[in-house]
């Protein structure tokens, strides 16, 4: 019967990479906005397998034994994404979440093979000692949401972002509430330290896009 419980708590969402394989993402029918895989964190993933990054038809692979750290993964998804393509991957978020990741991670485990996958408590703002040396990539999706999670994330960022950094974020542009004043704190208090491109959406996945989704890349400046 716990069993049962514990599997009803959870639905399903499949997200199909461009090999044929299937991750399959456990999403909690209560708790807070980390429980679900949101749209951008989809576009991202799916960002991850784009030629410039992925194309085993021509040998690149921009992902394989490179040290990847996603803030803010939520379910998790775009973390496994770059695990099965490779890279050595650490998953974080808040303690309420770690249970999610790590039943994703387990249910995902046999599509990776060269890469890995860990999951680990960080709350923005907090001690990073533990994920130094800064990592190849840091991978954020739809990060740009509470109003007082702002100044924490962008904190976090002057830490673990060094000079060979490259930060992949991912955010749905959100019009109502409170939601574009978010936005441009965010925007406002990271360019004082940060230079951003935006990726167009034709270097982008052709299906798994939209105009209200962006992806930016973030260096430090110097």
């Amino acid at each position: 019967m716990a069993a049962d419980a514990e599997q009803s708590s959870y639905f399903v969402r499949e997200i199909e990479k461009n090999d044929g394989c299937v991750l399959k993402m456990k999403q909690c029918y209560k708790g807070d906005v980390g429980c679900v895989v949101w749209d951008a964190a989809i576009v991202l993933a799916k960002y991850l397998e784009t030629t410039q990054f992925y194309d085993p038809a021509s040998g690149v692979n921009a992902w394989a034994d490179t040290c990847v750290l996603e803030l803010g993964a939520g379910t998790g998804v775009v973390g496994l994404m770059a695990a099965t393509l490779g890279a050595q991957v650490t998953v974080t978020d808040l303690e309420d979440l770690q249970t999610l990741l790590e039943v994703n991670i387990q249910e995902n485990q046999a599509l990776i093979s060269s890469g890995s996958i860990t999951a680990k408590v960080l709350k923005w703002g907090e001690d990073v000692a533990d994920f130094l040396p800064p990592p190849h990539y840091v991978l954020m999706a739809d990060c740009i949401y509470y109003e007082q999670s702002i100044v924490p994330l962008v904190e976090s960022l002057k830490l673990l972002v060094g000079p060979e950094t490259c930060c992949i974020c991912c955010y749905e542009q959100r019009t109502e509430g409170i939601n574009p004043k978010v936005e441009r704190q965010f925007f406002e208090l990271l360019q004082q330290n940060f230079n951003c491109e935006e990726v167009p959406l034709d270097k982008q996945d052709p299906e798994f896009s939209s105009s209200d989704i962006h992806i930016l890349h973030i260096r430090r400046k110097v």
